[in-house]
């Protein structure tokens, strides 16, 4: 579902852009005094954008101003619907842990989160990790950030992430699995000197 929002997303980003882009830079062409098509909207560049006729035709009809305002309510509406979806928080906030009893307990995320990059920023060669659990409470997914120490293996540094931290996390929650995704980066340092 998140990939479908995401691409959803885009396209309309990109839409919208690219409307208002043609339309811009065609009003932008016509005031500078390129000579416009005949079927454009602006004839020249004393042109308005709607003439008192246009904006006066249909103001008699019973049937316009409901359009426009129906209309106009479901942009409004489909332009809330996509805001709340693009700031919707994505960290998950608890995860529901099975006690074996039938019945569940519900763990803070963030806690999850502390001890993961605790234990995480506590293995050899680690300086800093940070961790983000998104996902559905009863199926988490973790995002892990290493900063690694200069001259260490990160495939080392991995194995020690997801045979230490991640499994005793996925232990400790009861989860079958806790697909993550580790993203690697090493610390800025200057050049040493080789003799």
């Amino acid at each position: 579902m998140r990939a479908v929002l995401r691409v959803v997303n885009r396209m309309l980003i990109g839409l919208v852009g690219l409307v208002l882009l043609v339309i811009g830079g065609s009003v932008l062409a016509v005031g500078l005094g390129l000579d416009p098509p005949s079927w454009w909207i602006h004839d020249s560049r004393h042109d308005v954008l709607l003439s008192d006729a246009e904006r006066t035709r249909w103001r008699d009809d019973g049937w316009w101003w409901p359009t426009v305002i129906a209309v106009l309510a479901v942009v409004v509406l489909l332009t809330l619907w996509w805001l709340a979806s693009v700031l919707r928080r994505r960290r998950l906030t608890e995860v529901l842990v099975d006690t074996g009893d039938g019945e569940g307990a519900l763990l803070r995320g963030r806690a999850l989160e502390g001890v993961l990059a605790g234990e995480a920023a506590g293995q050899e060669g680690v300086h800093r990790a940070q961790v983000h659990l998104t996902g559905r409470r009863n199926v988490p997914e973790a995002r892990v950030r290493l900063l690694l120490q200069p001259h260490v293996d990160p495939g080392t540094a991995l194995n020690d992430l997801t045979t230490q931290a991640l499994a005793h996390a996925r232990n400790s929650a009861g989860l079958a699995a806790l697909p993550t995704e580790v993203r690697l980066r090493g610390v800025k340092h200057r050049a040493e000197r080789v003799t």
